[in-house]
């Protein structure tokens, strides 16, 4: 499954790369999201509840991030383990361009699941990916602008 998108935020770039290297702040955003720990510039650990059709999990997973493009692009890769509900794997390569203090963030995210998720059907799966990462860009957006203002 892929995703791709953009998000528009009213802020600099500078602003929006910071933020996404918060950890408050994505606790904040991320749709169900019960706990985040960084424990490197590099790592964090994450503990998520998801609904999914009709399968409820709670996911614990760990994310690495690739800053080597910052503050301009970074990729990031995570996988994610539900217990019986099953479990996850992905990532996301992740562009933000700014013109006149105002930036556009471009992501293109991959994700496999196993296990009962993968049984409930790719549309979806799909739809509820892209319902979780519109919450998420649309909470990301009003947290960094409400900072900048």
């Amino acid at each position: 499954m892929e995703l791709n998108d953009e998000v528009t935020i009213n802020a600099p770039k500078v602003r929006v790369y910071e933020a996404l290297n918060d950890p408050e702040i994505l606790q904040q955003c991320i749709p169900g999201c019960e706990e985040l720990t960084q424990h490197s510039d590099t790592e964090l650990e994450a503990k998520v509840v998801l609904k999914v059709g009709p399968v409820k999990a709670r996911f614990n997973g760990n994310v690495e991030l690739d800053k080597s493009g910052a503050p301009d692009a970074f990729s990031l890769s995570g996988q994610g383990n539900g217990g019986a509900a099953g479990h996850a794997k992905g990532g996301a390569d992740v562009t933000l361009e700014e013109t006149d203090g105002v930036t556009t963030l471009k992501y293109t995210a991959k994700a496999e699941i196993g296990g009962k998720l993968a049984q409930l059907g790719g549309r979806l799966i799909q739809s509820t990916s892209k319902k979780l990462a519109a919450k998420f860009f649309k909470k990301f957006a009003e947290v960094v602008e409400m900072a900048e203002a």
